[in-house]
């Protein structure tokens, strides 16, 4: 998973996307509405010209097409910040505030999409953000989380569990 992760991201392999939608889709199964909307947790402008693209649209969408929600660019990324993966867990959790922008009104439910959940600092200044512009509900769905131990309270947990099986099927 790791290997493939750091692929997707540094090694221009975005066709490795498609690998995370399924599960992606499994785990957030109950945020996928017919009602929501995808959004990605955008790239900073140099690290997306570096990398050619943004790993977090490519995987919003992939799950766009495998689910037929719409997707839309709801963030900028309007300050650079250092990669969290190099900071200590209380420094990741300061880094992310004011670095996001709305840049087009968003609808009642929306669902972030990004590669990896850290401390959820990230992912919980985007929601504060769309929240302050208008969103009623924010979710989120990751390829991967690397959190050690349990997810912090302010983020949501979907248990995992097999998807139903058609009638009749054990």
């Amino acid at each position: 998973m790791r290997r493939a992760l750091l692929n997707l991201k540094f090694g221009g392999a975005r066709s490795l996307g498609d690998a995370f939608v399924p599960q992606m889709m499994r785990a957030a199964a109950d945020r996928l509405e017919a009602e929501a909307v995808l959004a990605w947790v955008p790239l900073a402008k140099r690290r997306r010209r570096e990398r050619g693209f943004d790993q977090a649209e490519v995987l919003a969408r992939g799950l766009a097409t495998r689910t037929g929600l719409p997707i839309r660019s709801l963030l900028r990324r309007v300050r650079e910040t250092d990669p969290q993966a190099r900071r200590a867990a209380a420094d990741r959790r300061r880094a992310p505030a004011g670095a996001f922008r709305v840049v087009d009104g968003p609808p009642a439910n929306v669902v972030l999409v990004d590669d990896v959940l850290t401390t959820g600092a990230t992912a919980a200044e985007c929601a504060r953000v769309l929240r302050h512009a208008g969103a009623e509900r924010v979710g989120l769905v990751t390829a991967a989380r690397s959190l050690p131990g349990e997810l912090p309270a302010r983020c949501y947990a979907t248990v995992w569990r097999r998807p139903p099986s058609p009638a009749g099927e054990p």
